[in-house]
């Protein structure tokens, strides 16, 4: 899994930055019940265990956290590129 400073990735990684703030404009005016909900927010997000991964910036990068319905909480987990993500073994 990534480490502490893939949360900082738009600092290593500039170019992603935007497609991030999108991200976090999208999850900050989200109001989702359950994951059928999130799904018609984020189509391609996929759940592997009892992590949510959303595909960002056209499918370049990914964001795993956990989401909490009832509290209205995102917890990121980690922030990579898509061969990044394919190496932290979820």
């Amino acid at each position: 899994m990534p480490s502490y400073r893939d949360f900082r990735y738009h600092e290593r990684v500039p170019r992603s930055a935007s497609a991030r703030w999108h991200w976090v404009d999208a999850i900050e005016s989200g109001d989702w019940r359950n994951p059928g909900e999130l799904k018609g927010t984020f189509a391609s997000v996929s759940f592997v265990g009892g992590l949510t991964v959303f595909n960002v910036g056209g499918n370049k990068y990914r964001i795993v956290a956990f989401v909490h319905y009832r509290q209205q909480i995102v917890y990121i987990k980690g922030i990579g590129a898509h061969e990044e993500y394919d190496k932290w073994g979820l």
